[in-house]
């Protein structure tokens, strides 16, 4: 498993209502939240992000409330990876279990910027910014998250 994409970079604190506004909370339609992703903190952010380009932020990344609909947001509007200094554990636990992969990794964090173009492997941790040519090492996920990941979630893995 790898990702491949360009960097939609943020600052600390990410919190669940920047992701996707509480005023769209009335939908499940993951097409509706990704139309709305991010638009209180990057209001551009749907028209620039394209399929498979990664969300850089620092830390405490998804703070806030415990929805499902902020990395359900992510996930619908295209992005690959969300990579940060650290997660806000409900946060973490939500993006994992609907299939949304995250990674932690100060440096890499530290040294992108946006528009950078990053790789990511997801077997062995290692990201590269291919753009400034520089490779970080990220904690590899385990089998049993992979799964989970590879299966588009936690529901889905465990019908499999």
């Amino acid at each position: 498993m790898n990702a491949e994409g360009y960097v939609h970079k943020y600052g600390n604190n990410v919190d669940t209502d920047v992701i996707i506004p509480a005023r769209y909370l009335n939908s499940a339609d993951e097409k509706e939240l990704a139309a709305h992703c991010m638009e209180d903190i990057d209001a551009d952010f749907v028209k620039n992000v394209n399929d498979g380009d990664i969300i850089v932020g620092g830390s405490n990344f998804g703070c806030g409330s415990s929805r499902e609909h902020a990395p359900l947001a992510i996930k619908a509007s295209g992005i690959s990876l969300v990579i940060a200094k650290d997660f806000a554990r409900i946060f973490y636990r939500n993006a994992i279990n609907i299939g949304l992969p995250i990674m932690e990794c100060k440096e890499a964090v530290e040294d992108a910027e946006n528009g950078d173009k990053i790789y990511v492997d997801f077997d062995s941790g290692e990201i590269k910014n291919l753009t400034k040519n520089k490779s970080y090492k990220a904690e590899p996920f385990p089998d049993f998250i992979k799964n989970i990941i590879q299966s588009g979630g936690l529901l889905k893995s465990i019908k499999k």
